[in-house]
């Protein structure tokens, strides 16, 4: 039990209810900061007191991009801080992360659009069209997969498992992935928001375009790391359990984040129809996965 008290009190360092509410309420200050922030850009823009050409910022709908950027490394803190918590929780939070950077994509759609009567012969409002889509193909799978978390949590409460022992260890592992991942979501923040500030110094109209791809380079990277988490977790289960469902189950989980993956260096149709699969697969895996756990506890 010693052992495990460094790591405790480390998780409760970083992790504790009381930092994540600490860490909420500085996102929150950071994104209506940066939203008047782009406000201001686009009317010193509008009134020609500087010059971008881009319809991003002349817009003040795609304002609303800007803060749901930060948001965004709000909900990735969130999902380091479900990590040790439960293992599907924290992939529903991949889920939800990848939802919401479709909905600040449509933001940024928004000030693209031309409405005019060729609307699906223009590649904005096509674009618009395929994120307003993905967006509500997610958000309803996403809460068929929280259903199905939620049976599951019924199933396991009724026949509760035994192997306390191990689940305890496999837990203490989780939030050591935890306590190394704040750090580095941090590290990443950091590294992406200086790399942008060196950008602007040296040409501040390129430096502000560069803000609109700051996140993606920010998640493509981040989402790396999850998957070795994802991997490492895989491996790990091995030692808490053997069952052929269990290890589908994982499988299916690195299998989905690989996707998400995929879908931040892939454009268009093709980035969205990975993040679609991405999740319905997670999902189903999810559902077979509790088929077979019921089916089997009658012979526990």
């Amino acid at each position: 039990m010693k052992k495990t008290k460094p790591i405790s009190r480390l998780f409760k360092f970083f992790l504790s209810e009381k930092r994540k509410e600490e860490v909420e309420k500085i996102t929150l200050v950071i994104a209506i900061v940066s939203y008047l922030i782009h406000l201001l850009i686009i009317v010193l823009n509008v009134q020609g007191i500087i010059e971008i050409e881009q319809k991003f910022f002349k817009n003040p709908i795609a304002a609303i991009y800007t803060p749901f950027s930060f948001i965004l490394i709000f909900e990735v803190f969130l999902l380091v801080y479900y990590l040790p918590k439960s293992t599907t929780a924290y992939i529903g939070k991949q889920y939800e992360i990848i939802t919401l950077i479709v909905i600040r994509k449509i933001f940024k759609d928004l000030a693209y659009l031309e409405l005019d009567s060729d609307w699906f012969q223009n590649k904005d409002d096509l674009q618009f069209t395929i994120d307003v889509l993905t967006s509500l193909i997610l958000f309803f799978v996403i809460y068929l997969f929280y259903n199905a978390i939620r049976k599951r949590e019924y199933v396991s409460i009724s026949n509760p498992d035994k192997r306390g022992n191990s689940i305890r260890k496999f837990v203490l592992l989780k939030q050591l992935l935890a306590i190394i991942l704040v750090p580095i979501l941090f590290i990443f923040a950091a590294y992406s928001l200086i790399n942008w500030g060196i950008i602007t110094a040296k040409d501040y109209s390129n430096g502000i375009l560069e803000f609109t791809n700051i996140n993606n380079v920010f998640f493509d990277e981040f989402f790396n790391i999850l998957i070795i988490i994802d991997v490492l977790l895989l491996l790990a289960s091995f030692f808490y359990s053997d069952k052929f469902y269990k290890i589908m189950r994982n499988s299916g989980f690195v299998i989905s984040t690989i996707l998400i993956k995929i879908s931040f260096s892939a454009e268009g149709v093709i980035g969205n129809a990975l993040i679609v699969s991405s999740v319905i697969f997670g999902y189903l895996i999810l559902i077979i996965h509790n088929l077979y756990e019921k089916n089997a506890e009658p012979n526990k």
